[in-house]
């Protein structure tokens, strides 16, 4: 679990609401020596800021990310299973009578319900190792489905613990059965990393992506330009993803290498 309580200090320090804040102090302190620097590193990090809360700047970035086509359900192909992939659980849910999942992760769990009740295909949901204090999200994910949706999970794989674990253990589980097609269910803006773990796994992989975060708003005139707590979200899920993917280039690049 070490690696996993590394990635989230990194993600915590290099992702907002904390970096640009970061910018901000650093440059207050440059300030006492060199206040030309220093206060252009403040600006700086409030610039930073502004941007990552505003619907164009964090519109731009998303665009960029959710570029897979939006799933047709009566188009399958040969895909013989669906793969929703989890994206957290609410640890403490005292409504629920404990833990349950996150919104992300029952954004996925709806669409896919949606799509197995569509095309009957079979149902994979991936993710979390349990501890002693929590139990594995595919599990939770796994029970919300059949509560709250009235589909029955076939497989549940709950060892991973990030995406790229996500993909190699459920193509292990999958190509034990013969199933080398998916279609794979995650948010528009994960897809691509997503996909590139599981087609870097073996599987085939046609894209289903949901919960679209960027894409055309209300015209609400001069309202539409003002940063809100909804696009401050979106900021910070597009540069986790552009940092998720960096770091997946560079580790496949070196899986690369090393194969030579």
């Amino acid at each position: 679990m070490y690696p996993y309580v590394l990635n989230r200090i990194v993600e915590v320090v290099f992702l907002p609401p904390l970096f640009p804040v970061l910018w901000i102090a650093i440059g207050l302190i440059l300030a006492h020596a060199w206040p030309r620097l220093g206060h252009a590193v403040a600006w700086a990090g409030v610039a930073l800021a502004v941007a990552l809360m505003t619907p164009f700047s964090v519109g731009t970035l998303l665009a960029t990310l959710e570029t897979a086509p939006v799933f047709d359900p009566t188009q399958p192909g040969d895909a013989r299973a669906i793969v929703i992939l989890g994206g957290g659980r609410r640890a403490y849910a005292p409504d629920f009578g404990g833990e349950t999942v996150n919104r992300l992760t029952l954004e996925r769990l709806r669409y896919g319900a949606h799509l197995a009740k569509l095309t009957g295909l079979p149902v994979l949901v991936s993710g979390g190792v349990a501890t002693e204090e929590n139990t594995a999200e595919a599990q939770l994910m796994e029970l919300a489905l059949a509560q709250d949706f009235d589909v029955a999970a076939r497989w549940v794989e709950d060892q991973s613990v990030n995406t790229g674990e996500n993909a190699k253990f459920s193509a292990v589980m999958l190509k034990r059965e013969g199933i080398e097609h998916i279609v794979l269910v995650t948010h528009a803006a994960h897809m691509s990393r997503a996909q590139a773990y599981f087609e870097a796994a073996g599987l085939k992989v046609t894209p289903a992506p949901t919960g679209f975060l960027g894409g055309p708003g209300p015209d609400d005139g001069l309202l539409a330009w003002l940063p809100t707590q909804n696009t401050a979200y979106a900021g910070w899920y597009a540069l986790h993803e552009w940092a998720g993917l960096l770091q997946q280039r560079l580790s496949l690049f070196n899986a690369s290498r090393v194969g030579r």
